[in-house]
């Protein structure tokens, strides 16, 4: 059975990843749970023969300098995954992590499409998509690329470490660019992405100072900046950005993030109980006058309170989409509570929705 046809007999509905080692059988995660498949133990030899039947001639050559790299893969009919070849105990091991070849729309994601709309309205700043790894982020980063790609006539450039979705011009023209294929580093892809003429810039993740900073910049030069962090969420993500510059510097980002900043979107996939599909929790900030008067001020708890009471804008925590979700029979309080910003102040407030339904 060679690599392909070994994905194939793998994959299944609801797998996001795939995991394989030397003596172990692959392992697949489904709806976030880690299962095994049932397969016999691999060997180094088949696991380096996997690897290597999804590396190109340059692609190997790197890992064999590095012992480790990012690539993308695509299995014709079937999916798109992106890959991590690394080493672990001396042996080869590799995840896959699952991309279907269709962007979906806001809707098949559950994803509130008003304020989801109303911020590709936005003709400039920045707007993150914040959550752990696995959280959905890229795949709801994407869909508002679509929604834009088929709604505006823009110059679209995207820097990705490796491009995972692709984007088909529709009524904007969009170039995608890969970090080793297309550009060296983000830094430089970034660097140069001002004379693309581009209307809409997306960073694949800011994960540096050199990302974040220029993304900033981008975004401070009359450009719509979209991009990923690994924050928690949407107050952690201003730590973030801001705690990512030098003491001496911090005050300044802090103002320039506040000019910038149109919008947060921070998401963690709660397991559904009607079916095997994992739902969107979400806690939405816009950068209203008062919220951006408050990140230059460096006033969190201000910030979190005002999402609380922001619902007019379109704001919400996480605390209160799990309530939405536990309140709609979606989710389960077991679940709502694990994924609580305050597990004991949403216990507190599901025993009052408890007392108005009995």
């Amino acid at each position: 059975m060679n690599t392909a046809e070994l994905l194939q007999a793998i994959l299944k509905k609801g797998i996001s990843d795939i995991h394989f080692k030397a003596g172990t059988p692959p392992v697949i995660r489904i709806n976030g749970q880690l299962i095994s498949t049932g397969f016999e133990n691999f060997s180094p030899k088949h696991i380096q023969e996997i690897a290597y039947g999804l590396l190109n001639e340059e692609q190997r050559k790197i890992f064999e300098e590095e012992s480790e790299i990012d690539f993308s893969y695509g299995l014709e009919g079937v999916s798109r995954f992106r890959v991590n070849v690394y080493k672990q105990r001396g042996t080869i091991a590799l995840t896959l992590r699952v991309v279907p070849f269709k962007i979906k729309a806001f809707e098949e994601l559950n994803l509130p499409q008003t304020i989801f709309k109303k911020m590709a309205e936005e003709p400039r700043g920045l707007i993150l998509f914040a959550g752990i790894t696995g959280a959905g982020k890229t795949t709801t980063m994407n869909s508002l690329i679509d929604y834009i790609n088929k709604t505006y006539a823009y110059k679209i450039v995207t820097i990705e470490d490796p491009i995972e979705y692709f984007h088909k011009d529709e009524k904007s023209f969009i170039s995608q660019r890969e970090i080793g294929a297309d550009t060296k580093s983000f830094a430089k892809g970034l660097k140069y992405v001002l004379r693309q003429d581009p209307d809409v810039v997306s960073i694949g993740e800011m994960r540096d100072y050199e990302a974040i900073s220029a993304g900033i910049s981008s975004a401070e030069t009359g450009h719509l900046v979209l991009s990923t962090i690994h924050t928690m969420n949407a107050v952690q993500t201003i730590d973030r950005i801001v705690d990512a510059y030098p003491p001496h510097q911090q005050h300044q980002v802090r103002i320039s993030l506040s000019n910038v900043i149109r919008g947060i979107i921070a998401q963690r996939l709660i397991p559904s109980i009607n079916s095997d599909m994992r739902m969107p929790a979400l806690e939405i900030l816009v950068g209203t006058a008062l919220i951006r008067k408050n990140i230059a001020e460096n006033r969190s708890i201000e910030i979190y309170k005002l999402m609380e009471q922001g619902e007019y804008y379109g704001m919400r925590t996480f605390d209160q989409d799990l309530i939405r979700l536990y309140k709609e029979k979606i989710i389960t309080l077991e679940d709502a509570l694990e994924n609580a910003t305050n597990p004991d102040d949403l216990m507190l407030k599901v025993k009052g929705i408890d007392r108005e339904e009995q």
